[in-house]
């Protein structure tokens, strides 16, 4: 049995186990080793259907099937009451839940309520400063002109919207809010800020900052790891050369400054002490865009043996060292993942993107999986 195969059958089990501790509850963070649930609120509810879902794929066993279904019909509720809905995650939200059942079983309903949240996202862009707007509502005072990097991996449920109906706004809203991202986002030496400010009236940038990195000039490891992601994943759509390269150099930035151990710090400019918190979920994360990222890029690149390289030597960091393999009654997948050291919220937990992360880069790498992003 291969590492990787070794790591599915384990999240496997724990996904099992999982379903019945929550119910029809949601997992988010964890406190004391135990996942903190919320009835399908938060942004990151989408994460656990996409665990369903890929156990499901895995095993082909109704148990995961029958518990993702129910994610999906609990989406359904949340867009109807319009529970939790005022960001940008929505892609996050529908991509992994009801995106993926059409994808996987072609149900009609399922796409039309995929189709119904991007018209939620698309609602978001704001045309006098050309970007999708991604906390609060319409004219917030302090978010009114903010974009963050995460939203790149909001975009896919656009492109695949204009795909399903051929109205070409939703195409053309992820383009340019993903060019505005490559712009102010990505610096010159190819890190990232985590978020930037835009006058909500005129459009004028006025400065890059921090929401959860430590500060506005440093690098956020997360924040670095959704533009690998987002980018390749826009080139994957758009065929946009400038994606592509722009993805491969983020990622030579992450990948070329791992720890010995290969699992990133939560900020590449934080001091490094016995006590600097991990992001594990920032390295499972840019493990599947690195492996989407190899997917473009042509053999004769020069970039592609190292990023090749770097990606198993992260995915080995974390299946050894990281995973609660051997621990059959953790709720978590990965360890030592973090939300927001520097706001003290979940510095040292299971974050369950990181879970849904890490488990799509096994199927990838198992599998030749490719996601939930597009069909």
């Amino acid at each position: 049995m291969t590492l990787w195969k070794q790591a599915i059958e384990d999240a496997v089990e724990k996904t099992r186990a999982n379903i019945t501790r929550y119910g029809e509850l949601f997992p988010h963070v964890s406190l004391n080793d135990k996942y903190l649930l919320n009835p399908n609120t938060d942004w990151t509810d989408g994460f656990w259907s996409g665990i369903l879902w890929l156990a499901y794929e895995y095993t082909k066993d109704d148990t995961f099937r029958d518990a993702a279904r129910g994610t999906v019909e609990s989406f359904r509720k949340r867009l109807e009451t319009n529970s939790g809905m005022d960001h940008h995650d929505i892609g996050f939200l529908y991509s992994l839940s009801s995106k993926a059942q059409w994808m996987i079983e072609k149900d009609a309903a399922a796409r039309e309520l995929t189709i119904q949240a991007a018209d939620v996202l698309v609602k978001r862009w704001r045309p006098q400063s050309r970007l999708i707007q991604a906390w609060g509502r319409e004219g917030d005072p302090v978010n009114g002109g903010r974009i963050i990097i995460d939203c790149l991996m909001n975009l896919p449920l656009l492109h695949w919207a204009y795909e399903q109906t051929g109205d070409a706004n939703y195409r053309d809203v992820a383009i340019m809010h993903t060019e505005k991202s490559r712009r102010f986002l990505v610096r010159g030496d190819d890190s990232s800020y985590h978020t930037f400010w835009f006058d909500p009236e005129t459009g004028e940038s006025v400065r890059g900052g921090t929401h959860q990195g430590n500060s506005d000039g440093s690098t956020w490891t997360r924040g670095q790891a959704w533009g690998v992601y987002g980018f390749a994943l826009a080139y994957h759509y758009t065929k946009n050369p400038l994606y592509l390269d722009t993805s491969k150099r983020m990622a030579r930035y992450f990948l070329e400054r791992l720890p010995e151990d290969n699992v990133v710090y939560w900020d590449f400019d934080v001091e490094i002490t016995p006590e600097t918190k991990r992001d594990s979920s920032a390295s499972a994360i840019t493990a599947c865009g690195v492996l989407e990222l190899l997917k473009h890029l042509p053999q004769e690149d020069p970039d592609r043996e190292f990023l090749s390289q770097g990606v198993q030597k992260t995915m080995e960091g974390l299946v050894k060292h990281y995973s609660t393999i051997g621990e059959p009654d953790a709720e978590g997948l990965i360890k030592h993942g973090s939300y927001a050291v520097r706001l003290g919220n979940s510095p040292d937990d299971y974050m369950i993107w990181g879970d849904y992360y890490y488990l799509e880069a096994l199927m990838r790498l198992e599998q030749a999986h490719k996601g939930y992003w597009y069909e």
